[in-house]
């Protein structure tokens, strides 16, 4: 047996095949729960991926998954590595344009799309020239065009597949790729070996401070351990975030639960009855009403069974963190660094705050490199966060950018990450904020993410994004698009920008300050910076440098 996660999935299916895996609570429309054993969600994969099969879908071919958090979503995946087949997650609030560019850019040849999509996957297919088979969800709305594939329906498609293993052998070389678009520009394929993504955190190492040192171990551990932990990531499974964290929990045998959207109420519902001890989501955009819910309408939630709260993806802001601590004290909340290109790299330390910045303790195989050389910097000079070991291989269908994030350096093989940082004579590295959203005015640089962690910790502001707008004098200019507390006393762009003098230098001020009613941000919580851009350049352009969009 490779590190292969299939293999590793089936060890473990063999190994506990009546303890349940995988929940789904709220179906559309309405329907019944589901509920799957380890064996039952097994069967489930071994028949999808035989109609794959049957349909002319062999290893290396690229299937996407254009679907809301369900069943469908981790069964297809699994159907997927099971034939050697390459899973492609599929943002599912990119429109037309982006689907035809995401579809071709990643060579799809097959597409696993929810009904509600249809209209969307209509448009978009007929520009991907390699898709050939198409699998629905449910039935499509009344009135949707049709795709230019007639779709064949996942229930006929699952009844037609064989239910046993009869798959060709696998190989830890075995491709997973995942799509991220990160906070700006197109979305990019980030092509990972199994074999390197199981030991980035999937149960390799990170999780238990244990290396697995043989595939058998994954089996043998989940044999001397028992059942108990219950995972709840909240956010959607298009982000890899999320379906690593079920990887998890198979990894260790334990139980998955979904929801097909995050609702923070629901969510608290969920966590008292399925006893859930690990949620999993991302910064304040999910945290903050998940607080809110708990100091409101659901404040009696019985929560007991947490033991952690975790978010990656996105920092959460010291006010958040303080009301989650005050309401349950008692779970740990972990404010985690990673990304689609590195997996896990460390948790923030108790020390972090808008004083002293985000600063991690990470793992061993992380470090703070000068881009330019790629060597190491010195105790508290300025460079790129980057990883080594097990990294993915590089950006699907783009040389040029893999050339630039990707090197080797001593033999082994290093990720340059898009965080600038420094670290300390300790080894703690502090979080600055992206490069390519690094501000420069007058010379100084200004990280959106020290700005946004001030503006949150006023108690009248919900949420905030911070952009540069172009300058005549200074070359840019520091604009917050800042969301008010629903309730609150009406906000000023006045007394936004004094109860940040207090917090920051002044060059870091905001000079462009827009009240919105919503900040925009991914379904998983993630910063739309080209959109607070538009927004506050906006603003500078006409109303001046305050103004209400």
């Amino acid at each position: 047996m490779d590190y292969n996660l299939a293999d590793l999935f089936e060890s473990v299916v063999d190994t506990v095949p009546e303890r349940e895996a995988l929940v789904h609570l709220d179906l559309p429309g309405g329907g019944a729960e589901r509920r799957l054993t380890y064996l039952q969600l097994d069967t489930a994969a071994n028949r999808l991926a035989h109609h794959l099969q049957d349909s002319g879908i062999g290893p290396g071919a690229h299937v996407g998954l254009h679907l809301y958090n369900g069943v469908e979503y981790l069964q297809t995946v699994w159907a997927c590595l099971k034939i050697r087949a390459v899973p492609v997650n599929v943002n599912y609030r990119y429109v037309d344009e982006e689907l035809a560019y995401l579809y071709r850019d990643a060579d799809l040849a097959a597409l696993v799309f929810d009904a509600e999509f249809t209209g969307r996957v209509a448009a978009a297919a007929p520009r991907a020239e390699r898709l050939r088979h198409l699998v629905r969800v449910g039935t499509a709305p009344e009135g949707a065009a049709e795709p230019h594939i007639a779709p064949v329906g996942f229930a006929a498609a699952e009844a037609a597949g064989a239910p046993w293993r009869d798959f060709a052998p696998r190989s830890g070389d075995d491709q997973f790729i995942i799509y991220t678009g990160g906070t700006t520009g197109l979305p990019k394929g980030v092509m990972w070996r199994q074999e390197d993504l199981f030991f980035s955190g999937l149960g390799g190492g990170a999780p238990t401070g244990v290396p697995v040192k043989r595939p058998q171990e994954v089996a043998e551990r989940v044999a001397a351990g028992g059942e108990g932990l219950v995972f709840f990531p909240t956010p959607p499974l298009m982000h890899g975030t999320s379906t690593l964290t079920s990887f998890i929990a198979f990894d260790f045998g334990q139980k998955v639960v979904l929801h097909r959207k995050y609702a923070p109420e629901e969510v608290l519902r969920t966590v008292a009855r399925e006893r859930v001890t690990s949620l999993s989501l991302v910064g304040d955009a999910m945290l903050r009403p998940l607080v809110d819910a708990l100091s409101g309408p659901l404040r009696d939630t019985d929560c007991s069974s947490l033991l952690t709260v975790s978010s990656s993806g996105a920092v959460l802001s010291d006010t958040v963190r303080a009301q989650f601590a005050a309401l349950l004290p008692r779970v740990a909340l972990l404010n985690n660094f990673g990304s689609s290109e590195s997996g896990f790299n460390g948790t923030a330390t108790e020390d972090a705050g808008p004083r002293r910045g985000f600063r991690l303790r990470v793992n061993d195989r992380t470090a703070v490199v000068d881009p330019a050389t790629r060597e190491r910097v010195a105790a508290g000079e300025v460079g790129r966060i980057a990883q080594r070991g097990h990294v993915p291989l590089g950006y699907y269908n783009d040389p040029v950018k893999t050339a630039e994030t990707f090197f080797r350096a001593h033999g082994e093989r290093w990720v340059l990450l898009g965080d600038m940082a420094t670290v300390d004579e300790t080894g703690v590295v502090t979080v600055l904020g992206r490069g390519s959203q690094c501000i420069n005015t007058g010379g100084e640089k200004v990280y959106p993410e020290e700005v946004e962690q001030a503006l949150k910790a006023h108690p009248d502001v919900y949420d905030a994004l911070v952009a540069g707008v172009p300058d005549p004098r200074w070359g840019q200019r520091v604009a917050a698009v800042v969301q008010p507390r629903t309730g609150a006393a009406p906000l000023t762009a006045d007394a936004v920008r004094a109860h940040c003098r207090s917090r920051l230098a002044g060059y870091k001020i905001p000079r462009v300050v827009v009240l919105t009613d919503h900040v925009r941000r991914s379904p998983s919580g993630k910063a739309d910076y080209r959109w607070a851009r538009e927004v506050a350049q906006a603003a500078a352009d006409g109303d001046g440098d305050d103004a209400r969009a």
